[in-house]
C-alpha cells in the first residue's frame, strides 16, 4: 500500500541528513540507541498508521464519532481493536524514561512517528497520547504513591488521561476560573465545578479517566496565582490500585463538531452531588507552572496536526493530480483532437502542488528541529543543554501557530487541486480540513501563541536565544554565498534581517505605550517568523540536496535530468529538494520585506476605530 499519509524518505532525510540525529547515540541519555532502532520505530509507527488507525479515519467520521448515552461517552467500535494494539505494543511509552517503563527514544524520532498517527487518525492519536501526558505530569510532579496509583496505569494505556482546564466563560482567560478545592480532613479536596471544551473527557476503551484538574483552593489568591492542580478520577482509587466507586465525576455533553468528530470534547461536572474527591499535584497555588509542562508538549502536537494534515493533503492531492484527466496540454490547447492529459501536467496544478510541497516539508523540518532541541537540551548538560530549551521555547509557539494555520491552508488547497471532488466525502481532503481547523484553537488560540512570541519569548534570556537564531539564519545565508543557491541566500539573508528589525520595531513600539496596536501586528509577526523560519531549513535541505546532485548527477540537466528522474528514485528525491526550496523561497519567504512594511506601518486602524463602526 503506498504510504499517501507522510513522505517516509523525507523523514529520513530530516532525521539523518539534516539533524543527524545518529549522533544522539553517543550521548549518554541515548547511547543504548542505534540508528537501526531509530529506523524499526518508524517503520513500525509507519505500518500502524496506515494498517491499523488510517481505516478507522473516514469510517469512526462518517459513522457520527464520539457520542453519550446514558451517562457515558461511546466511542465508534472500529478504534477498539487499534487502541488495544497500540497500547500492547508500547507506544504510548516510546519517549518515556527507562527508570518508568520507556523506551527512551529521542523527540525528533518520536515526533517523526507521531506525525503518521496523526496524518492516519488525529482524533485516536490525541485519545491515546492523553494517557501519556497525564502520566507524564504525575511523573514529574507527582509523590512516589500517585506515581505508582496513577502514573503506571496511565503509561499503560489501562486508564485514560485528560486536561481539564477550560471552564464555561472562562476559556482563555484561565485566570477567572471557578471549580473550588476544599480540604477535608485527610489531606484530600473536595471538588466542585464545570469544565468543557476537554478532549478525551470521557470514553469506553478503559475503566477508569484520570483527569488533572485546576481548581482554587478556598481562600487563595485570584487570579493564576492561587491556581493549584489536582488529580481527580472518574472512578476512586484504593490504597491497593484496584478500583472503588464512582467519583462524582459526570458527562453533561458530548460537542457536536465541524470536525475532528470522534474525539470527545466534554463538559465535564464535577461534583454534583458534593462527593467528587481529589488530591493535590505538587505544591498548593502551583498549578499553572505545572499544567505549562503538559501544554508545552501538547502545542507542539498540535502543531503536528497541521504538519500531518498538510502532508497528507499534499500527497493524496499529487496522487490524484497524476491519475485525473482533464484538458490537453497548454500548447495544444486550441487542437480539439490533442490527446487528454493528467492535470498534474497543468501549470497551475503544478503551482498549487509546489506550493502545498513546501509549506508541508518545511513544517514538518520546523517540527522535527523543534523536537531535536528537546532531545539536546535533555542530553546536553550545563549552559548547551540551556541553550537548547531555550531555542525550544522561542519556537514552541510559531510551531503551535503557524503549523496549524498553514495546514489549514494546504488542505483548502488540496480541496482546489480536487476541484468538486475535492469537495465530496468520497474524498478524505474534505475531511483533512474540518478536522485540521481546531488546531488553530485549542491548546491556546494562535493570538495567544503570537501575544506570548512578542510580549515573553522574544525577550527571554535578555533576547540571546531569538538572537543566536538570526545570528544562525545569518551564518546559512553568508556561507551559500557565490555559490548556485547564492540567490535564494540572499532571500533568506534580507528575510532574517527583516525579522530582527521587525522585532525591534515592535518592542520599542510596546516600550512606547503602543500596546493595543502592536498586539494587533502580533499574528502578522509570528507569520513573518515562521515564513523565515522554513526558508532557512529549506534552504538548509537544498545545501545538503545540491550537494549529493553534484555527486550523482554532475552535469546533466534538461531532457537527461528528467529521464535519469524517472528511473533513480534518489535522483528525483534530490532535484525535487531544490526545486521545491527554490519555488518556496522565491514565492512565498521573497514576500517578506513587504510583510515587514506592513507590520511596522504605524496604522492602527484595526484598534482605533470605534466598535459601532468595527
Amino acid at each position: 500500500m503506498a504510504n499517501l499519509l507522510v513522505d517516509e524518505r523525507d523523514h529520513r532525510f530530516v532525521l539523518y541528513e539534516m539533524l543527524d540525529a545518529a549522533a544522539l547515540c553517543k550521548s549518554g541519555r541515548y547511547g543504548e540507541h542505534t540508528p537501526e532502532t531509530f529506523d524499526m520505530v518508524l517503520d513500525a509507527a509507519y505500518k500502524m498508521a496506515l494498517n491499523q488507525l488510517w481505516p478507522t479515519y473516514q469510517e469512526a467520521d462518517h459513522t457520527g464519532g464520539a457520542k453519550l448515552v446514558d451517562g457515558q461517552v461511546v466511542l465508534p467500535e472500529c478504534f477498539r481493536e487499534p487502541f488495544e494494539r497500540f497500547r500492547q505494543d508500547g507506544w504510548l511509552t516510546v519517549d518515556v524514561d527507562f527508570e518508568h517503563g520507556g523506551q527512551q527514544i529521542p523527540q525528533c524520532v518520536v515526533i517523526a512517528a507521531m506525525e503518521a498517527f496523526m496524518a492516519a487518525n488525529p482524533a485516536f492519536t490525541f485519545l491515546a497520547f492523553g494517557c501519556t501526558g497525564a502520566g507524564r505530569m504525575i511523573q514529574n510532579f507527582g509523590t512516589d504513591r500517585q506515581k505508582k496509583l496513577y502514573m503506571e496505569p496511565l503509561y499503560e494505556g489501562r486508564w485514560g488521561g485528560t486536561m481539564a482546564l477550560t471552564e464555561p466563560g472562562a476559556g482563555s482567560d484561565v485566570g477567572a476560573i471557578r471549580t473550588t478545592a476544599v480540604p477535608m480532613a485527610d489531606g484530600r479536596y473536595k471538588i466542585r465545578g464545570t469544565k468543557s471544551f476537554i478532549t478525551n473527557g470521557d470514553q469506553d476503551l478503559t475503566p477508569n479517566v484520570v483527569h488533572p484538574v485546576l481548581a482554587r483552593i478556598e481562600g487563595d489568591p485570584a487570579g493564576t496565582r492561587g491556581i493549584s492542580i489536582f488529580i481527580v478520577p472518574k472512578v476512586r482509587v484504593e490504597e491497593d490500585g484496584s478500583l472503588g466507586r464512582p467519583n462524582d465525576v459526570t458527562i453533561g455533553n458530548v460537542e457536536k463538531k465541524m470536525g475532528l468528530k470522534a474525539s470527545p470534547t466534554c463538559t465535564i461536572n464535577f461534583g454534583e452531588a458534593d462527593a467528587c474527591i481529589g488530591e493535590l499535584l505538587g505544591e498548593r497555588s502551583k498549578g499553572m507552572r505545572i499544567m505549562f509542562q503538559m501544554m508545552n508538549e501538547a502545542r507542539i502536537l498540535v502543531g503536528l496536526q497541521g504538519v500531518a494534515h498538510a502532508s497528507a493533503a499534499t500527497l493524496h492531492a499529487r496522487q490524484y493530480a497524476r491519475e485525473r484527466i482533464q484538458g490537453s496540454a497548454v500548447e495544444n490547447m486550441r487542437d480539439p483532437a490533442a490527446p487528454k492529459v493528467p492535470i498534474i501536467r497543468h501549470p497551475d496544478v503544478r503551482r498549487m502542488l509546489m506550493t502545498m510541497r513546501g509549506y508541508a516539508e518545511g513544517m514538518r523540518a520546523l517540527a522535527l528541529y523543534a523536537a531535536y532541541c528537546v532531545d539536546r537540551h535533555l542530553a546536553g548538560e550545563g549552559e548547551e543543554a540551556e541553550a537548547w530549551h531555550g531555542r525550544l521555547e522561542l519556537l514552541t509557539p510559531v510551531v503551535k501557530a503557524y503549523c496549524s494555520d498553514t495546514g489549514f491552508r494546504v488542505c483548502e488547497t488540496a480541496i482546489q487541486v480536487y476541484g468538486g471532488y475535492g469537495f465530496i466525502q468520497e474524498y478524505p481532503v474534505e475531511q483533512f480540513l474540518r478536522d485540521c481547523k481546531i488546531a488553530s484553537i485549542y491548546e491556546g488560540t494562535n493570538g495567544i501563541q503570537a501575544m506570548d512570541l512578542l510580549g515573553r519569548k522574544l525577550g527571554a534570556g535578555g533576547g540571546k536565544p531569538f538572537l543566536a537564531l538570526l545570528e544562525e539564519i545569518a551564518g546559512l545565508a553568508k556561507r551559500l554565498e557565490g555559490g548556485p543557491l547564492a540567490g535564494e541566500a540572499e532571500i533568506v539573508a534580507r528575510a532574517g534581517r527583516e525579522l530582527g528589525d521587525t522585532a525591534m520595531h515592535l518592542l520599542a513600539s510596546f516600550q512606547q505605550g503602543r500596546v493595543q496596536g502592536t498586539l494587533a501586528c502580533a499574528c502578522p509577526f509570528l507569520e513573518l517568523m515562521g515564513d523565515t523560519l522554513l526558508g532557512w531549513l529549506l534552504l538548509r535541505q537544498a545545501e545538503i540536496a545540491a550537494a549529493q546532485m553534484g555527486e550523482r548527477t554532475p552535469g546533466v540537466a534538461g531532457a537527461a535530468l528528467e529521464a535519469l528522474c524517472e528511473k533513480n528514485a534518489d535522483a528525483a528525491f534530490y532535484t525535487g529538494k531544490v526545486a521545491v526550496a527554490r519555488f518556496f523561497l522565491r514565492k512565498v519567504v521573497a514576500l517578506a520585506p513587504s510583510k515587514a512594511a506592513a507590520i511596522r506601518d504605524a496604522d492602527d486602524s484595526a484598534v482605533s476605530v470605534p466598535e459601532a463602526a468595527l
